[in-house]
């Protein structure tokens, strides 16, 4: 989908094939060229069925938008790559550094009822 992220990684795991959006796609582009090292996809495009199975945001959730990605960073990685979030305009950004599933949450959803942006939370 870009020169450094894959379909493979970014498609939603149920198999249906759902994609996130390629504008989105774009700025999470930027977003990893200025960080200059790899940021490991753990989830992105999710169909309404797939998050409702496994988000308590339900069928209708970020990730059901194509607009949401979650990124495999912690400590130091994390930290550097909110940053540039922060700059870059991201609207939802959600933050889980504690055991071994950390993760960084970015979307750029416009504010809505439901879902209020921007905003910030930890899970």
């Amino acid at each position: 989908m870009t020169p450094h992220f894959s379909d493979a990684e970014l498609a939603c795991k149920c198999g249906c094939g759902m994609l996130p959006r390629p504008d989105f796609m774009e700025r999470i582009e930027k977003l990893r060229i200025q960080y200059g090292k790899p940021m490991r996809v753990t989830s992105a495009a999710r169909c309404p069925e797939y998050n409702a199975a496994v988000s308590t945001t339900g069928g209708k959730g970020p990730h059901t938008t194509g607009r949401a990605i979650d990124l495999g960073l912690d400590r130091g990685a994390a930290y550097a790559v909110l940053q540039l979030a922060l700059i870059a305009g991201f609207t939802g950004i959600g933050i889980a550094q504690k055991g071994s599933g950390r993760f960084l949450h970015l979307d750029d959803l416009l504010n809505d009822e439901g879902q209020p942006r921007p905003t910030i939370w930890s899970y």
